[in-house]
């Protein structure tokens, strides 16, 4: 009976090419089912937002009475969010934390009620005015449809981890009408290697959930900024001030983020369902005064691509959107910072840029290079993942041009934030959220056994070893290595080179510890 278990849980190595396959149709399914979703998604989105601005327009011809009964409204929907976070722990946030933890074996999801959770939540929150964006929570609802899809088809979990990937990988690619981007973010922030299956699968996830998405919205980009000139290259050396100044603000917006959380954390005057009417209020006050605040921010990128801001009027909407998305996402309700943050990135890029024309006389034409520049600066810094955001960067705004002023400005970010010692966004998430978990989530018995997928990098400990030389983590077992496309069966004497892909079993609940020990020995410069 165990070797037949066994035989079940290697039978993917045994049989590759089939394996790979089988996962490039399934992807294709929950590519479609995902971008549906997410299509739907942003539909009640921008539905949703529709009547807020309906409601606030109407508002400013009406009386007392009906300003009260519309905070009313907010405080409603501010406990009905609390409610659905206290029931659903796992639709809390962005979503990626949560998925990448899954993705490790660290946590847990029941993807059905995370779909129902963070659905609902995720219209009430940002429909409602929060600082949010979308494609957190549409990366948590293709995840739970990559695990839905597995659990209905009885496959086994080195697959379904790669079903949950491909789920991801689509949601973002409906979100942002991105599929390259969807495909990278797979690779640089939810895995952290180039694995061919993972390649595989989630570009036909993402590319099929983008056909879905195309089909409702459109071919056009997120962002319209027409005609972007090419930035020539002596004007790169203000591409590095650029990048400084958003590797510092990334760093601040990762702190201001982790100490709002912690504020929220601590707030004990009331209960945790009250959490969520504070921004609410505040977002309600902000909705008369300053509207281009709320929501996501789309509408405010737009305005900037017009060119009709002052500098002074530039600062005041990068300080109410910044405060107004920590006040927002520190709360706990469902939704992401995607594109608060691309928001905050491009107000961050048009300061920038009428400094330099104003203070060095560059060329008012190139003021919309900044805009866009900084947007990936910003999110390679927050997010450290310069590749994803200069890509994602790219489709959004339905160019190739730019793409080495791109990764200029995001390599310059990166850099400078890895100088500060700022650890990317979702890992610090991630991290909280496995701190103060619920302790059901981590229960876990260690009877069933997972297989970890691990990328040997070039000069790392590992490169160069015999087998039967290297010091193994203990419950865990190396059952097979790729090398490009030949299968070895590991013996003592087997040297392990870089570029190969180690498939190693251990028990689910050492799974979490084992991974990260193999990860420091095989991960380049170890």
């Amino acid at each position: 009976m165990v070797k037949k278990k066994e035989h079940g849980l290697l039978s993917p190595l045994f049989q590759w090419r089939d394996f790979r396959l089988k996962l490039f149709v399934e992807a294709i399914l929950i590519g479609f089912l995902s971008g549906a979703l997410v299509v739907f998604f942003r539909f009640m989105l921008e539905k949703s937002e529709e009547v807020r601005d309906h409601i606030y327009l109407l508002l400013g011809q009406q009386g007392l009475p009906y300003y009260v009964l519309w905070f009313l409204i907010l405080v409603a929907i501010g406990l009905l969010l609390g409610y659905i976070v206290k029931l659903v722990p796992m639709s809390t946030g962005s979503g990626i934390p949560q998925v990448k933890g899954i993705l490790t074996g660290q946590l847990k999801m029941n993807w059905l009620r995370v779909i129902l959770a963070k659905f609902i939540g995720g219209v009430l929150a940002i429909g409602a005015g929060l600082s949010l964006g979308r494609e957190g929570p549409s990366v948590q609802l293709g995840a739970a449809i990559g695990q839905g899809i597995s659990r209905m088809l009885g496959r086994l979990r080195i697959e379904e981890k790669y079903l949950i990937t491909s789920g991801a990988s689509a949601g973002l690619a409906a979100a942002f009408n991105a599929p390259l981007a969807g495909v990278i973010f797979a690779l640089e922030e939810l895995h952290k290697n180039f694995s061919p299956a993972v390649l595989m699968s989630a570009m036909a996830a993402s590319l099929t959930a983008d056909f879905v998405s195309q089909q409702f919205f459109g071919p056009r980009p997120i962002f319209s900024f027409q005609a972007l000139p090419v930035l020539p290259t002596y004007y790169f050396v203000h591409l590095i001030g650029l990048g400084i100044v958003c590797g510092v603000l990334g760093f601040f917006f990762n702190w201001s983020l982790i100490k709002a959380l912690n504020f929220y954390s601590k707030l004990t005057i009331m209960p945790k369902i009250f959490v969520p009417v504070l921004p609410l209020i505040l977002g309600g006050f902000l909705g008369f005064y300053l509207p281009e605040a709320l929501g996501g921010g789309h509408k405010l990128i737009d305005s900037l691509a017009q060119g009709n801001l002052g500098l002074k009027m530039l600062v005041i909407f990068f300080i109410a959107k910044f405060f107004f998305t920590m006040a927002s996402f520190g709360s706990g309700v469902p939704g992401g910072i995607f594109l608060p943050l691309l928001v905050i990135g491009a107000l961050v890029g048009n300061i920038y840029g009428d400094i330099v024309i104003t203070l060095l006389h560059i060329d008012p034409y190139f003021r919309d290079n900044f805009i866009v520049f900084a947007m990936a600066a910003y999110f390679s810094a927050i997010v450290k993942a310069p590749v994803t955001g200069s890509i994602l960067i790219t489709e959004m705004t339905g160019s190739f041009h730019h793409l080495l002023a791109l990764i200029t400005v995001s390599m310059v970010s990166y850099v400078v934030c890895d100088i500060l010692n700022s650890k990317p966004v979702y890992e610090l998430l991630l991290d909280r959220i496995l701190a103060n978990k619920d302790p059901r989530l981590s229960k876990n018995e260690g009877k069933n056994k997972v297989i970890i997928e691990l990328a040997t990098c070039i000069g790392s400990t590992l490169d160069g070893k015999r087998i039967k030389d290297i010091l193994w983590p203990p419950h865990c077992l190396l059952v097979s290595i790729k090398r490009g496309e030949q299968e070895i069966i590991p013996k003592g004497d087997t040297k392990i080179l870089g570029g190969d892909y180690l498939f190693i079993v251990v028990s689910e609940d050492q799974a979490p510890d084992v991974n990260q020990l193999l990860t420091k020995l095989a991960g380049e410069g170890s």
